[in-house]
C-alpha cells in the first residue's frame, strides 16, 4: 500500500476544539472559481484509502475515525475540482480532528527517501479556491510536511484558509505576519514540529506563496536550515458535521515549483 493512503496526520498535533477564531470562508468570495464536478473520474468511499490522479494523489484520509460515528466519501474529477460528503458528530466532546481530505503533491521520493531542500528552489506557490457549509467544526488548510512525511522528526506546516469554530494546536508564537493581504498568527506545538499560520479573516481562494513562508520560517529560527520538502497537500481537517451529511468543494488546486 502507498505509505500516504495510511500515514494521515499525527496524532500528538491533534487540533482541539477551544474557541472560535473566525467564520468559514465566505461562499460569494469563492463563488467566480465554482465548478461542478458532475460526472467524476472516480469516487472513494470509507477507508478506501487514495488514488493517483496525474502528479497529484487524492487521498479521502479517514485517518482518525476509528471509534467515532463518521462517514466521508470523496469526488474526483481532477486535482483542482473535486469535493467530499461527510458526517460526523463531535458528541465525545473531545474536539478530535476525524479526517483529512485533500489532494497533495509529493516531493518525497518513496523509493529512496530522497527529498529536494528547500534552497534548491527559485520559486513554490500554490492556487487555490474552496468551499465550506459553515456548519460544524473544522477547517480548510494546506498540511505541509518538511524534512520527512509525518514520520518521526518531520514538520508538520499548516497554512489555514477557512476555519469554523476551530483552532490549532499549541499556542500563539507571533502575531501580525504579513503574507497575501492578511494577517497571520504563527501558531507552534511539539517544540516546533508542529507549526500554523492562521489569517485575521479566512481567504476563499488566493495563491500562497510557499517558499516565503519557508523562508520566513527558517529565517526566525523556527526551521532547521537545510530543511526539506516532502508534501504538499490541501483539504479539510473535519471535526464535525452536526451529525448530517454536508459537502465541501474545491475549485481550483495546483502547485507551481521551480528549481534553480
Amino acid at each position: 500500500m502507498r505509505p500516504l493512503t495510511i500515514l494521515g496526520r499525527l496524532l500528538p498535533v491533534v487540533a482541539l476544539v477551544v474557541a472560535v477564531i473566525g467564520l468559514g470562508a465566505s461562499s460569494a468570495d469563492a463563488s467566480k472559481f465554482a465548478r461542478s464536478c458532475k460526472h467524476p473520474k472516480f469516487v472513494i468511499s470509507g477507508n478506501e484509502g487514495g488514488q493517483p490522479i496525474g502528479r497529484y494523489y487524492a487521498d479521502n484520509n479517514m485517518w482518525n475515525a476509528g471509534g467515532y460515528d463518521v462517514s466521508q466519501t470523496m469526488r474526483v474529477c481532477s486535482p483542482g475540482n473535486w469535493s467530499v460528503t461527510a458526517r460526523a458528530d463531535n458528541r465525545s466532546g473531545d474536539g478530535a480532528v476525524k479526517t483529512y481530505p485533500n489532494v497533495h503533491r509529493d516531493y518525497h521520493n518513496w523509493g529512496n527517501g530522497h527529498e529536494p531542500k528547500l534552497s534548491a528552489f527559485s520559486s513554490i506557490k500554490s492556487r487555490f479556491a474552496s468551499r465550506s457549509p459553515h456548519v460544524g467544526i473544522y477547517n480548510g488548510a494546506y498540511d505541509i510536511w518538511l524534512n520527512g512525511v509525518a514520520d518521526n522528526g518531520s514538520t508538520e506546516l499548516m497554512i489555514w484558509t477557512d476555519n469554523h469554530r476551530q483552532r490549532p494546536s499549541g499556542h500563539v508564537v507571533k502575531k501580525g505576519i504579513e503574507f497575501s493581504h492578511r494577517t497571520w498568527k504563527l501558531w507552534s506545538a511539539d517544540n516546533n514540529h508542529y507549526l500554523a499560520f492562521v489569517p485575521n479573516k479566512p481567504l476563499g481562494h488566493g495563491t500562497i506563496a510557499l517558499k516565503k513562508r519557508f523562508s520566513y520560517l527558517v529565517s526566525h529560527g523556527y526551521l532547521p536550515k537545510g530543511s526539506t520538502l516532502g508534501q504538499v497537500d490541501f483539504g479539510y481537517e473535519i471535526v464535525s458535521t452536526n451529525g448530517d451529511r454536508h459537502k465541501f468543494k474545491i475549485d481550483r488546486f495546483k502547485v507551481m515549483s521551480s528549481r534553480k
